[in-house]
């Protein structure tokens, strides 16, 4: 058995666990690998806008597990709420032991100040492609990437490599692109303002990091991407960020020594908000 990084902070996002897309398999795999001191789930780990009592596979159901498991085992855990997960914004300020709700994380980072939400607060400005993006993050895009997945299956069997249809598409509309372009402007313009020098972000799907400068001064954007297409994480260690990009970790299965019936009980109530 590989032994687990231990690593001071990790930052995830855009799980959308309850949806065809997720890669719920290979965030297991990730987390098993791990042992942060501490974990913050970057918004839109749950999809409660898609989700449906008919699909939510056991690996999603592991993801929690693993998740609680860290918890219980010295792992402080924040979960900052999303726009697909709004639904818990009321419990925020919510505590239990290592596990916290919120809805924006202030740290102090090695004497740097370092401001993390999920960021869908910035569709507002947008409200055309905002009603775009809400499609392409619903039923529509989960759709878009079941097709994706098919395709993948044939490609395998004839030996070729997978392919993103779904992040091609997204790539090529000029549209998402000038969005997602926005969006990190406005992030980053935000947090120069507020003397931040890390602005972390989740929402847009599009692994980041880079320094931002105007001529009031400069911050370091960056976004943990997802675990739809791009599986990746935000990884900080030894006073430095990495983007850390999922490839097949080979580390043995583990028992999750964590009752059924409290898991249950803790999903159930998420998702009948």
């Amino acid at each position: 058995m590989k032994k687990k990084r231990k690593i001071p902070l990790v930052v995830l996002s855009d799980v959308h666990l309850g949806t065809y897309g997720c890669h719920a398999n290979e965030l297991l795999s990730y987390l098993k690998s791990i042992q942060p001191e501490m974990l913050v789930l970057n918004g839109d780990i749950f999809d409660i806008w898609n989700f449906s009592k008919s699909y939510f596979p056991a690996a999603h159901m592991n993801v929690l597990r693993q998740i609680l498991k860290m918890s219980n085992q010295g792992t402080k855990v924040i979960y900052i709420t999303g726009n697909h997960d709004e639904a818990l914004r009321k419990y925020s300020d919510f505590v239990l032991g290592n596990f916290e709700l919120a809805d924006k994380l202030i740290l102090e980072l090695d004497g740097k100040k370092t401001w993390i939400f999920h960021g869908d607060v910035f569709d507002s400005s947008t409200k055309g492609y905002a009603k775009i993006l809400a499609k392409l993050g619903g039923k529509g895009y989960d759709l878009l990437i079941l097709i994706n997945s098919l395709i993948n299956w044939f490609l395998v069997l004839m030996g070729k490599e997978k392919r993103s249809y779904s992040k091609m598409i997204k790539d090529s509309v000029k549209k998402a692109v000038a969005f997602v372009s926005n969006f990190e402007t406005t992030a980053a313009e935000i947090a120069i303002e507020k003397k931040i020098d890390y602005v972390i972000c989740g929402h847009i799907h599009k692994p980041q990091m880079k320094e931002v400068a105007n001529e009031h001064g400069k911050v370091m954007y960056l976004n943990s991407g997802d675990w739809v297409e791009n599986l990746t994480a935000l990884e900080y260690n030894k006073k430095k960020w990495r983007l850390f990009h999922y490839k097949k970790i080979d580390f043995k299965n583990q028992d999750i020594a964590v009752d059924d019936d409290t898991i249950n009980d803790i999903v159930n109530k998420i998702l009948s908000q």
